[in-house]
Formats: structure tokens, C-alpha cells, sequence
């Protein structure tokens, strides 16, 4: 049996069955703010098929707070037969989140930075590269949440740089031939693939830094890529030490067995 961990983002939504940190099978949908809970309802069941059976149990953290209402409302009304999970605040994580507001934070950050901890232990960095934005997140050497960064996402910098650019247009999001770009469109591709992980870097050394001037050996940082476009960017980067795709759905499930127990 596996559970079914979904995560919310702002302009797609990524299903992923997992069971003891290793996912099976996982769809990507994009997240429509007019969607109905029973149009989720009947897109879900079609796209599981015949894993509906398998699943004993469903997980979910959601950036988009209409939608997160809706998917509360599908849970109840189309699978109200299995235990689930919305994780919001005031459901059990065990990660302390130590910044000024800790209701403000994104649940999918506190659920990758759960995970970062569980799997790799503090301290660690968390960069999860969103089409929206990117962001880092930083769990101590205690296994605490002490904060992060939010940065623009690629694509949204790429559609941005596209609606008020007068000669620029949309590009392919590949790696160009050379960061000295010959033509526009791979000026764009070098701007954004090594434009980012420049910043990646940049971010990440200062934070290392912080955690250095608080006693914590840098070389003892673990620096975690996930999210869709990691692979875009993540091998220009000298700063990861592990790359983990499911890190959230990870942590969907750690919440999930925290809060309703061991799936059957």
C-alpha cells in the first residue's frame, strides 16, 4: 500500500505515491485556481487508474490557499474512506520553526526542510527550484528551521523578461552552448541558467557563512537540490552535495505517519 502525497504549487501540481521514502509512480498537472473539488476529484481518479486500491492514505501541502480549500474539499467529499493530511499550521511536524512569524511560512517548505533534517540531518540547505520561485531553506545543526530566502523562479523570470522586453521572446529553458551567447535566444538561455546558478551559489556561500560565524563547520553543511528544474541548473553549481526530486513528497509522508501512523 502507498500513500498518495500531493504537493500544490502556484502553477503546477505535482501526485507522487510513495511508501518508506521511495515514490512508484507520480503526475504532473497544472494547478487551475477554478478547478472544483469534484473536477479534482474525477482528474485524480483518472489519473491514478488502477492504483486508486493501493492507496491507504493521502498527504497534501499547497503554496495556493484557494486551492488548498478546494483539495480540503474533495478529501471530504470523494475520499472521505482514507485517512489524509492537509498539512497547515497546527498539524504535528516535530520540526521547531524558529523565525519571527512561523504560520507564514510555506508548508512546502516546512515539509522539505522536515525531510532535509529526517534524511540528511542538520545542518543543511534546502534549494528547491520552482518555476515561480526559488527558494532556500536552512535547518541547524540542532534539526531546527531557522529561515530562507525566496528568490523568482526561472520561468516566471524568463515570461517577465518576454512580456517587457520589446526584441526578446519566449526561449526554450535548455543549457546554451556557452555563457559568451552568440544569438538572443541563448543569451536568454545563459542569462537564466547561469545567471541562477550564479545566484545559487552566491546565496548558499552566504548562508554557509552565517552558519559558520555560529560555530557550525562549513564542510559539515549538506546543500540539497530538489524541485522540477533542478536538473536545469544544478550541475552548474559547485554547492550541492545531494540532490533528492521527491524531497517534499518525503516529507508529506513523515507527516503523514507522524499525524495518522504507519500505513497498513
Amino acid at each position: 500500500m502507498s500513500l498518495l502525497a500531493v504537493d500544490i504549487g502556484n502553477a503546477h501540481t505535482v501526485l507522487a505515491l510513495v511508501r518508506d521514502r521511495e515514490v512508484s509512480h507520480d503526475w504532473r498537472v497544472s494547478t487551475d485556481l477554478h478547478r472544483t473539488a469534484d473536477e479534482w476529484a474525477v482528474l485524480l481518479r483518472g489519473l491514478l487508474g488502477r492504483f486508486v486500491g493501493e492507496i491507504d492514505g493521502v498527504a497534501l501541502c499547497s503554496t495556493v490557499p484557494s486551492v488548498t480549500q478546494t483539495a480540503r474539499e474533495m478529501l471530504a467529499r470523494h475520499f472521505s474512506d482514507m485517512p489524509g493530511v492537509v498539512v497547515e499550521p497546527g498539524v504535528r511536524t516535530g520540526l521547531s520553526v524558529l523565525t519571527d512569524n512561523p504560520r507564514e511560512v510555506g508548508t512546502d517548505r516546512i515539509v522539505n526542510a522536515l525531510a532535509a533534517a529526517t534524511v540528511y540531518g542538520g545542518p543543511a540547505v534546502v534549494v528547491d527550484f520552482g518555476g515561480t520561485a526559488t527558494t532556500f531553506d536552512v535547518v541547524n545543526d540542532s534539526g531546527h528551521y531557522i529561515g530562507g530566502a525566496i528568490c523568482p523562479g526561472i520561468e516566471i523570470s524568463l515570461e517577465a523578461l518576454g512580456r517587457g522586453g520589446a526584441q526578446l521572446r519566449q526561449v526554450e529553458l535548455v543549457r546554451p552552448r556557452s555563457v559568451i551567447a552568440k544569438n538572443t535566444v541563448e543569451a536568454l538561455q545563459s542569462g537564466m541558467v547561469f545567471g541562477v546558478a550564479a545566484q545559487v551559489e552566491g546565496i548558499v556561500a552566504r548562508m554557509i557563512s552565517e552558519l559558520t560565524a555560529k560555530g557550525v563547520a562549513g564542510d559539515d553543511v549538506s546543500v540539497i537540490s530538489t524541485g522540477y528544474l533542478a536538473d536545469l541548473v544544478r550541475q552548474e553549481c559547485d554547492c550541492f552535495t545531494d540532490h533528492s526530486p521527491w524531497l517534499t513528497h518525503v516529507g508529506l509522508e513523515l507527516v503523514f505517519r507522524r499525524n495518522i501512523g504507519d500505513m497498513s
